[in-house]
C-alpha cells in the first residue's frame, strides 16, 4: 500500500502537470470505486479547473477550486497518473478524467479496493477518516508527536501504524523508523522513556524525507504521477530482509506479525525498554 512518501511523491508530480487543467470530461469504468452517486461525482468535477494537489496522510487531494476536493484513497494497488495525451483504458482502469486540451488522469487499480470521491470542504471534514487522521509527522514537532505515545500501554509499532496517532506510516517505514531507532516493534510505548520516543520520531522524519527523496518504494504497484518506480526500496536496512543478517550486529534478523502486519527486526539490536 503507498504511504505517505509515495502518495507525496504523486501529489508533487500530479501538481506539476495538473494545475491550471480544465477537466472535460469524467468517464467511470467502475461504479463501485467512486465512494457517492456517480452522477453526482460526475456532474460536479466536469468542467473544473484543477487548483492544487496535495495529501493528508496517505490520502491524496485534488483541489477543483476552493469548494470541491476529489480524493483518491490508494488503498493497495491504486495509481493516479497524469497522461500529455489520452491512452485507452485497460482492464484495470476505473475512473478517467478527459482535460480540455486532450490530455487524461486516470485512476488505475488492479485490486478494485481504491476509493474516489468528490467533496465539499464541510463533507470532508465530516468524512470520518478523514476527521480522525492524526498529526502529520513532518509538519509536526517530534517531540509533540511523542506526547502522544507516552505511557501508552500498546505496542509501539501498532501506535505508529494507527493513523488516528500519526498520519501516513504504514508497514514498510514503521519497520525502517524502529530498526533505525534501536526499538522493538513489540516493545509497549510504556517501557520507553520520553527521550527514547523523541528519537524515534526523529527517524520516521528522516526515514520519511529521505523515502521521499528516492521516489518512494516500488515493492510491487506503486509508480509515481508520470508511471515511474521508486528507488528507496533500495536503502532498506531491515524491510523484506528475512533471513538476512542484521547490518549493524551480524544476527539474523528475525520476522514476526505485530499489530496484525508482517515484520522483520533485530532482537539484538532493538530493545523492548529503556
Amino acid at each position: 500500500m503507498p504511504e505517505l512518501p509515495e502518495v507525496e511523491v504523486i501529489s508533487r508530480g500530479l501538481s506539476k502537470a495538473l494545475v491550471g487543467k480544465e477537466i472535460e470530461s469524467v468517464k467511470i469504468l467502475n461504479h463501485g470505486t467512486v465512494k457517492m452517486p456517480w452522477y453526482l461525482f460526475a456532474s460536479r468535477v466536469a468542467g473544473r479547473t484543477v487548483t492544487r494537489v496535495h495529501r493528508r496522510g496517505k490520502l491524496l487531494i485534488m483541489d477543483l477550486g476552493d469548494d470541491l476536493h476529489v480524493t483518491f484513497h490508494l488503498k493497495m494497488t491504486g495509481r493516479v497518473l497524469a497522461h500529455e495525451t489520452a491512452i485507452a483504458p485497460d482492464k484495470h482502469t476505473r475512473v478517467v478524467f478527459g482535460l480540455t486540451d486532450g490530455g487524461s488522469i486516470e485512476f488505475h487499480d488492479t485490486r478494485k479496493f481504491g476509493e474516489v470521491r468528490a467533496l465539499s470542504p464541510t463533507e470532508l471534514e465530516e468524512w470520518k477518516f478523514y476527521r480522525n487522521l492524526g498529526p502529520e509527522p513532518l509538519e509536526t514537532s517530534t517531540s509533540d508527536i511523542a506526547d502522544r505515545l507516552v505511557g501508552r500501554k500498546a505496542q509501539i509499532k501498532g501506535l505508529l501504524l494507527n493513523q488516528s496517532m500519526v498520519a501516513g506510516i504504514g508497514n514498510i517505514y514503521a519497520d525502517e523508523s524502529l530498526f533505525r531507532a534501536g526499538i522493538h516493534p513489540k516493545a509497549k510505548a510504556s517501557d520507553l522513556s520520553k527521550a527514547t520516543l523523541d528519537n524515534l520520531f526523529v527517524e520516521v522524519q528522516k526515514v520519511l524525507k529521505q523515502a521521499i527523496s528516492e521516489n518512494g518504494s516500488s515493492i510491487r504497484d506503486y509508480v509515481d504521477a508520470g508511471g515511474d518506480s521508486g528507488g528507496f526500496q533500495n536503502s532498506f536496512k531491515v524491510y523484506g530482509k528475512k533471513g538476512e543478517p542484521c547490518p549493524t550486529c551480524g544476527e539474523t534478523f528475525a520476522t514476526g506479525t505485530v499489530a496484525g502486519r508482517g515484520s522483520t527486526f533485530c532482537n539484538n539490536c532493538q530493545k523492548m525498554s529503556d
